[in-house]
């Protein structure tokens, strides 16, 4: 609580001191501030996230937009796509079909556990399509391993195993949200300022940008866990009999759950086939979430589908395109730019890259929220893109884009990070050490793609 009014105090300080009428600071400034408040309030915490947004809201309405502009910002398209996500994935969730996806997907690995972390990882590439948020996935996930690995320990260690699975977990919870334009709440965001600059991307082109080199890191990154955490040999009757049994307790498939499986499809059909019909991503994902509701062919009602809406995390993701905006309009991000500029212009294409790419994981470290991270960094990738005459700024804003979103080191890191420690499988230890590799691992992925790749 003290540390919170420490950091309420000087925020409040920063405000008077920039905004009070008797000073006269250049907008870029102001815009800087007001960035820094809004940043302190939440990752401090000091208010909760959608309290924050309000009275970001309010610095932006008296000093920066009309009050008009700002609440403009809730009817961008990228905001109700958000919104129909939640729907799309609660109903997903509440059904039972994700529980029962997972464990017909961890199936395959035929008990074999080399498999079981290879599929645990694919799993969450899968759930990604289906779920957008890295917390609800985490979280289903990790139920069921962590059941899974409490019936193995009964015969057995397999304490490395457990280690692999959750730190997994851990990482692909975020990496796996990259896969799909709808797979997390940052990457939406990032979806709508990259089809801003380049039309041509869609639901199934960003598929084959970004799918192609998470494909090849889930691989890698399987590897390194076989060298650092090799897993016990187990026996492979007992894992099977223990999603067997798991799969028996969720009965036959319900009415419910073909409704929403033919719904799905059909969904991720039209989102797919986008360049043919011409609907937009955002308007798809609204009638997808509206047929849930409908009466016969929906599977559950409003009452019980707006309980599934976190209109918080809509307050908040509304509020990071406004900062955005106020970057962009006021021309601080150009300014930011032109400084990063004075040392990266005299680096060759690649260098530039690389050095964008370490800077950008390095600040992650200290930036537990990705999605606020992102509000600045991928602005700032974008015009700096813009000044360099041997790229385009959509191929500067990707690896940036990719660079922020895991984070490797800390449990801090990430809210992800917290629920899988809390089943105390892994140490601070053991994640630091995997960390070191899959993060190298993680770059080189990212240069790759940015040179041979999207290239």
């Amino acid at each position: 609580m003290n540390n919170k009014r420490i950091l309420l105090g000087f925020s409040l300080l920063l405000y008077l001191m920039f905004f009070f009428p008797c000073f006269d600071w250049d907008i870029r400034w102001k815009a800087v501030i007001a960035l820094a408040i809004i940043q302190i309030l939440w990752i401090g915490r000091v208010f909760p996230l959608a309290f924050s947004s309000l009275l970001f809201m309010l610095i932006l309405s008296f000093h920066f937009f009309s009050y008009e502009e700002t609440l403009g910002y809730f009817s961008s398209g990228i905001v109700w796509l958000l919104f129909s996500t939640f729907i799309l994935s609660k109903s997903f969730i509440e059904t039972g079909l994700a529980s029962r996806v997972s464990l017909f997907i961890l199936k395959l690995s035929a008990g074999s556990g080399k498999a079981l972390i290879l599929i645990s990882f694919l799993l969450m590439i899968v759930l990604s399509i289906l779920i957008p948020s890295n917390v609800g996935k985490a979280s289903l996930v990790s139920s069921v391993l962590d059941s899974l690995v409490k019936s193995l320990k009964q015969l057995g260690e397999v304490r490395k195993l457990a280690k692999s699975l959750f730190i997994g977990i851990a990482y692909l919870a975020a990496i796996s949200g990259v896969f799909v334009a709808t797979g997390a709440s940052s990457t939406i965001y990032t979806f709508g300022i990259l089809s801003e600059i380049s039309p041509d991307i869609d639901y199934l082109n960003w598929l084959i940008l970004f799918g192609v080199p998470i494909l090849l890191y889930i691989l890698l990154l399987w590897i390194i866990f076989l060298v650092i955490f090799p897993p016990e040999k187990i026996d492979r009757k007992l894992i099977l009999n223990f999603i067997d049994d798991k799969i028996k307790e969720l009965g036959k498939l319900s009415v419910r759950e073909k409704k929403l499986m033919i719904l799905i499809g059909f969904t991720l059909l039209l989102w797919i086939t986008q360049n043919w019909h011409g609907y937009s991503i955002p308007q798809i994902g609204l009638l997808g979430a509206c047929i849930t509701i409908l009466p016969y062919i929906g599977i559950w009602n409003w009452e019980q589908a707006r309980k599934s809406i976190d209109w918080d995390m809509m307050l908040f993701f509304a509020s990071t395109l406004m900062v955005s905006g106020m970057l962009v309009k006021t021309g601080t991000i150009d300014w930011m730019a032109s400084v990063l500029n004075t040392h990266l212009s005299a680096q060759s294409t690649w260098l530039a890259v690389l050095i964008l790419v370490i800077f950008t994981a390095i600040l992650r470290i200290v930036f537990v929220n990705i999605l606020g991270f992102l509000t600045i960094m991928l602005p700032l990738a974008v015009t700096i893109g813009e000044t360099m005459p041997d790229v385009s700024p959509i191929t500067i804003a990707m690896p940036v884009f990719l660079a922020g979103v895991p984070g490797f080191f800390l449990v801090t890191q990430s809210p992800v990070h917290l629920i899988s420690y809390t089943y105390s499988y892994f140490s601070d230890k053991d994640l630091f050490r995997v960390g070191v590799y899959s993060a190298f691992l993680w770059i080189v992925v990212i240069l790759f793609s940015v040179f041979f790749w999207w290239s």
